[in-house]
């Protein structure tokens, strides 16, 4: 009886060192920033980049989307994705995805482009 009382604690340590071991904080960093503020900095630059890269993907596939029908010719298809595709350039021009000047760039593009159809 005495053995297998030892056998219990050495397998309940066991369990709790594996626990213990498998848990990860969501959101903790690993690396160089020892100080609380630089890590958070670290924390609020990755949900940033996943939001950018977020809206910078929906952004393209706006621009996709247009050019997909005007390749097609289809006029009344490629105006409604045109004004789809000029919201989604001014968005993120106001969020400061793109610089002013390339949104302006993009959109009279995509103007030209729409123009062209017919």
């Amino acid at each position: 009886m005495h053995f297998l009382n030892k056998d219990a604690k050495i397998s309940s340590c066991v369990e709790v060192y594996i626990f213990t071991a498998q848990k990860i904080h969501v959101g903790e960093v690993f690396g160089l920033p020892n100080i609380k503020s630089a890590k958070k900095r670290v924390l609020v630059a990755e949900t940033r980049n996943a939001r950018n890269k977020a809206n910078k993907s929906a952004l393209k596939t706006a621009i996709k989307k247009f050019e997909a029908a005007a390749v097609e010719g289809n006029r009344t298809e490629a105006e409604g994705t045109y004004k789809v595709a000029v919201k989604a350039i001014d968005k993120a021009a106001a969020k400061g995805l793109l610089h002013k000047n390339n949104a302006a760039h993009k959109k009279s593009a995509l103007t030209t482009k729409l123009n062209s159809i017919g």
